[in-house]
């Protein structure tokens, strides 16, 4: 599906953006917003967004455009515009929010080994 090239008002832009953020924002859990995601963009727009994020993720890890490029399959170009994103804040959020997800999972994982040494 097409959307329209042409100007929306720019009071009812307002309102539905801010509509379609709280759609997001009230999915319940990973099922539900796979679904609606899944559902509403195609599966390109999916994986562009995903990988943008990929992206992001990868440069704050210090990997370089060679290895991201060959393992996201983007260009050089692609990759730029990533890290022109790291200072924004929505990505600061995002990925502070990957990162502390990876560290609840060591942690749990250390926790899972100890108990079953002394259990």
């Amino acid at each position: 599906m097409r959307t329209s090239a042409k100007n929306v008002n720019p009071s009812l832009k307002k309102q539905i953006t801010k509509t379609f953020i709280q759609v997001v924002a009230d999915l319940k859990n990973l099922d539900e917003t796979e679904s609606f995601l899944k559902d509403f963009f195609t599966e390109k727009e999916v994986d562009a967004f995903a990988k943008r994020l990929a992206i992001t993720y990868w440069l704050r890890k210090k990997r370089s455009y060679g290895n991201i490029k060959e393992n996201l399959k983007v260009s050089s170009a692609t990759i730029a515009a990533g890290q022109t994103m790291m200072d924004k804040e929505g990505i600061k959020l995002a990925l502070k929010k990957i990162e502390a997800e990876e560290w609840a999972n060591q942690w749990a994982e250390k926790i899972r080994k100890f108990t079953k040494k002394i259990g």
